[in-house]
């Protein structure tokens, strides 16, 4: 069940990113929306973060929470923000992911 929280947690930290990264390109009462969107995922995902490091080891469950905020972020920017898909951008995020489910197996 804590892998399942971490994993929202990590989705959250995602969200937190996107708002942000959406905030760039906002402004009057669109960049407040985006700003509490911003502050209520990275509540969230620091809550979830904690209940899940009661139970995982800290030392697995951080780099599993910032891996899968940060696969989240790249794609999301891909998906919504323009951002560019290259190989070397699916290379490192493979890797990235290959590592997430190392964590998980060496964990």
């Amino acid at each position: 069940m804590n892998w399942i929280i971490l994993i929202a947690a990590g989705l959250f930290e995602a969200g937190f990113a996107f708002c942000l990264g959406k905030m760039k390109t906002v402004a009057g009462t669109a960049w407040y929306l985006w700003g509490a969107g911003f502050l209520i995922s990275l509540t969230l995902s620091m809550l979830l973060l904690a209940k899940a490091a009661q139970t995982l080891p800290i030392g697995t469950a951080y780099p599993v929470w910032t891996g899968i905020g940060a696969v989240g972020t790249v794609l999301l920017g891909i998906l919504f923000l323009d951002e560019p898909l290259t190989a070397a951008r699916i290379g490192f995020i493979t890797l990235l992911i290959a590592s997430i489910i190392g964590l998980k197996i060496a964990g």
